[in-house]
């Protein structure tokens, strides 16, 4: 039975199926089952702590309960952050400490197999710590910070599960990752702004002479696709610059690392699909269309190889 079966009972069933709405392939069949189960633990944990951090739980309170947060407090970020922290080191903890969170509990037996450190999830909590204190990036520079925490921590874990970590190849990776994360800030602009969060730097809005209004408005003003275009070719080249990836690592895991890179190509085809017009809803790519950009990336990684 795989690790995300053990966990599927509710609330945990509700975090991993949201696998299936990535821009990427999380665990997909091809990978061996060892893989697999590694993969959604991790996955379940980045999930948890993403939705703890959007408000996205699953209505009832149990993620709440689980981690022994107080029923008046169940409704503060916060507050189950420091909780979740909390059950996340019991991780790391001794045998006789045992995870209350399911999800943390099936995460613990992927640390021990690979002998993980903290430090790649602290850096997700940190992220979703920060998300409810930090609600503007002033400069781009200040985003990349952002995605330090937030995205980065996620591909090096892969590259740590997959024993293929070296510096050139977390370099690779933290590129990808980045992109990867802001082209899901691009798909979730008009979402983030309901959260009162905006993710496009302030220096960028100021040069597009786009105000907060303009994001808040049903679809895009010219000036608005502009911005948009322009924090698109960003993510792009920084998926340029981490493709090589997939170059230097060989058989499903080229095929994994191909689908993350293929998948936010993928997406921003779908942006620039929509001409760049992402707030009337995020624009996302059929699963043809990750396929063919998918297929691309692995043409590209044997004409290099």
């Amino acid at each position: 039975m795989t690790a995300a079966r053990r966990t599927r009972g509710a609330p945990a069933r509700a975090t991993l199926d949201k696998a299936a709405d990535e821009n990427f392939p999380v665990a997909p069949f091809f990978l061996p089952r060892a893989w697999r189960d590694d993969l959604m633990a991790v996955y379940g944990f980045a999930r948890l702590v993403d939705d703890i951090g959007d408000g996205d739980l699953a209505p009832g309170g149990e993620d709440a309960r689980l981690l022994g947060v107080a029923p008046e407090k169940a409704a503060d970020p916060l507050a189950l952050l420091d909780a979740f922290e909390t059950d996340l080191l019991r991780v790391f903890g001794p045998a006789a400490e045992t995870p209350r969170h399911p999800l943390l509990s099936a995460l613990r037996p992927t640390v021990r197999r690979h002998a993980l450190t903290p430090e790649p999830f602290l850096g997700l909590v940190a992220a979703n710590r920060q998300d409810q204190l930090v609600r503007r990036y002033a400069t781009w520079d200040d985003l990349r910070d952002y995605c330090r925490l937030s995205a980065d921590p996620v591909g090096r874990l892969v590259l740590a599960l997959t024993g293929t970590a070296s510096p050139e190849r977390v370099r690779r990776s933290d590129a990808v990752c980045t992109a990867l994360q802001v082209v899901e800030h691009l798909q979730d602009v008009a979402e983030d702004l309901a959260r009162d969060r905006i993710y496009l730097p302030a220096e960028d809005l100021d040069r597009f002479r786009v105000g907060e209004d303009d994001l808040a408005a049903p679809t895009a003003n010219a000036s608005v696709r502009a911005l948009i275009a322009f924090e698109a070719d960003r993510a792009a080249r920084l998926l340029d610059e981490g493709t090589a990836l997939v170059g230097s690592v060989h058989g499903r895991l080229r095929l994994l690392l191909a689908g993350f890179v293929g998948g936010g190509r993928a997406a921003l085809a779908a942006i620039a699909a929509a001409g760049h017009d992402v707030l009337p809803g995020p624009p996302k790519a059929a699963r043809t269309d990750v396929l063919r950009e998918t297929a691309a990336v692995l043409r590209r990684a044997r004409r290099k190889g």
